[in-house]
């Protein structure tokens, strides 16, 4: 049975559905401003294993992942590229989406964006206020008032004492309470017209906090099986969407927590604020995307992730040793979902069973992945004695590793790239075609030498790897076969 750990309520526990066989799944997305690094490709593919592995597990899943596409950093980002706000998040988004297809992450059902939800995002808020929730402040905003939730700081495990004492922010004068967060902020003059929407309480904009709990249950109803994210969301944003939903709602918002571990650069969290972060676009310049990939899933989804190019050379070559177990006639695999149109897993073999437990036991991608491993050593082992043994094996390794999104390629093309991404990809064939043309001018020096021997040599080796050679009156010139 698939176990999962809860955030909120801080252990393992049994995954029982709202609904049995369905799972309702939100995760928080983007705020597409800027290109994403590698922290975001972090909760895009863990939270791509999870639902990959609920809908392999039979479960009709229903996948949200929304897209932030109005707040303070867009709003001015765009003002100061000089651009409208549509046209700076409809970039983004093109670009995250050609980020997260290349780390092979299936798409979401579905992915709402802020802005088209901004009718409901009031309607909670309306709620909300005659719940006696949120009040019009004075300088126009509407907030929430923290106090008057008696459950506020029961997934971040803080006391409001605590959280108050904790407070880092200047105290907002028009605010009840400094622990109090906006609902609905107020338009102010010199932002853009885009920026604003009318409503009950004036011309604003939505409250991050808020747009997130209207997607969410305007998809997939008032009590949602699964929430995820990142473990910075835990609080304030997630804590501020518990009393949101709930407040507003009157039931249980979320049954199941899922946050993964920060990615960490020389013990400190990757993040645009301490400048210390890698786009994804800046990495797969250096390595390929499934080894990027590979590398986020090696580690525990809850654990810390140790982000440098050492650890991201070794994923390459594991990588590498499970392509070498497969043969390279293999064809690349299919792109269908997990599940769909896939060879069927005969769950009763030992490593598929080894498989399913781990990935039961909290999405323990760790320990599956070992499970890969001893696959491709017995398919190893098998090649030269049990042909027809090996096969299976190399069937199952691909049916397993295709669960997380792995060995999708075709091995003998995975095993001639090596697995670089486009920079080192390029600079591999730069010094690949130096080397060609060192070659040729050996033969030439041969030929001049009466060495035909040595020159027919030359041209074999060439042959052998895939250089065709071409003798003219103007001299040698060869092509890739």
């Amino acid at each position: 049975m698939l176990r999962l750990y809860n955030s909120l309520t801080r252990r393992k526990e049994d995954f029982v559905p709202l609904e049995a066989g369905k799972v309702r799944m939100y995760v928080c997305g983007m705020t597409v401003y800027d290109y994403c690094h590698v922290g975001h490709a972090r909760v895009l593919v863990v939270f791509d294993a999870v639902q990959r592995w609920l809908r392999a597990s039979g479960y009709r899943l229903t996948y949200v992942r929304n897209v932030t596409d109005i707040d303070d950093k867009i709003i001015r980002r765009a003002v100061d590229n000089g651009e409208t706000i549509a046209q700076l998040t409809a970039r983004f988004t093109a670009a995250m989406h050609e980020d997260a297809d290349a780390l092979g992450v299936e798409r979401p059902d579905h992915e709402p964006r802020a802005t088209q939800f901004v009718p409901q995002m009031l309607g909670l808020i309306d709620l909300l206020e005659k719940n006696g929730l949120a009040y019009r402040a004075a300088d126009g905003d509407v907030n929430y008032a923290v106090r008057r939730f008696p459950a506020y700081g029961r997934l971040s495990g803080k006391s409001l004492d605590d959280l108050r004492a904790g407070e880092r922010v200047a105290v907002d004068g028009a605010k009840e309470d400094p622990l109090d967060f906006v609902l609905w902020k107020a338009a102010k003059a010199d932002e853009p017209e885009e920026a604003k929407w009318e409503s009950p309480y004036g011309f604003g904009r939505p409250g991050w906090h808020i747009e997130c709990s209207a997607m969410s249950t305007s998809l997939l109803g008032k009590t949602i099986d699964i929430h995820g994210g990142g473990a910075d969301l835990q609080f304030p944003h997630h804590e501020n969407e518990i009393a949101q939903s709930e407040g507003a709602l009157k039931c249980q918002f979320v049954r199941y927590w899922m946050h993964n571990g920060f990615v960490r650069v020389d013990d400190e969290k990757m993040s645009k604020s301490l400048g210390n972060f890698f786009t994804i676009r800046e990495v797969l310049r250096k390595f390929d995307a499934e080894v990027v990939r590979l590398f986020i899933l090696r580690a525990h989804y809850r654990s810390p992730l140790n982000y440098s190019d050492a650890h991201l050379e070794d994923a390459r070559q594991a990588l590498l040793r499970l392509y070498g177990a497969l043969s390279d006639d293999a064809g690349p695999a299919g792109t269908e979902r997990a599940g769909a149109g896939a060879a069927p897993i005969d769950w009763s073999d030992p490593y598929a069973a080894r498989f399913r437990d781990a990935m039961d036991d909290d999405i323990n991608t760790p320990v599956a992945l070992a499970v890969l491993f001893d696959l491709a050593g017995e398919a190893h082992r098998a090649r030269a004695q049990a042909p027809a043994a090996a096969r299976a094996h190399e069937a199952l390794l691909r049916a397993l590793a295709g669960l997380l999104g792995l060995l999708g390629a075709a091995p003998a093309a995975v095993k001639h790239s090596g697995l670089h991404g486009s920079e080192a990809a390029d600079a591999a064939r730069a010094l690949d075609d130096a080397a060609i043309d060192a070659l040729i001018a050996q033969r030439a020096a041969a030929k001049k030498e009466r060495d035909f021997a040595r020159a027919d040599r030359i041209r074999a080796e060439l042959g052998e790897q895939g250089i065709v050679l071409e003798d003219t009156s103007a001299g040698t010139v060869w092509r890739r076969a």
